[in-house]
């Protein structure tokens, strides 16, 4: 089993972005985008989790606001035809493929880990978010 670490970061917010996986204390995966926000970085992170991730595996992210999106209100989504009551979805291109990706491995446990509080992979994953944003490639 396999654990993950995931993190976003757009600084300023929106602006340059960039995005992280860590596994055994290693990047795995980074990525940048020129004109960002730290939502979706944080959605990029995670789709990349998946595609490494396989049965059995943990995906970690002090996201909070994107485990909500793939466990509560994409299914209702979904089922309105990618439509909410309150508008159009936001990041809509991202909610589809996130959702897409976790309804095909749910055997990898998505989970939520709390940010900032000294947890080695995630700190990890904070410090490599922001060294992608600044054009670290692996």
């Amino acid at each position: 089993m396999a654990i993950f670490y995931t993190d976003g970061s757009a600084n300023p917010n929106p602006g340059p972005g960039g995005f992280a996986v860590i596994r055994d204390g290693q990047p795995v995966a980074l990525g940048r985008e020129a004109d960002s926000t730290n939502i979706r970085m944080e959605a990029q992170a995670l789709i990349a989790a998946y595609d490494l991730a396989e049965e059995g595996d943990e995906i970690l992210t002090d996201s909070e606001f994107w485990i909500n999106v793939v466990t509560k209100w994409a299914p209702t989504w979904q089922s309105n035809g990618w439509q909410k009551k309150g508008g159009p979805i936001k990041n809509l291109d991202l909610v589809q493929v996130l959702f897409a990706a976790y309804q095909a491995k749910p055997a990898v446990n998505l989970r939520w880990t709390r940010g900032h509080v000294g947890t080695e992979g995630n700190e990890l994953a904070d410090e490599w978010a922001n060294k992608a944003r600044k054009g670290a490639q692996l």
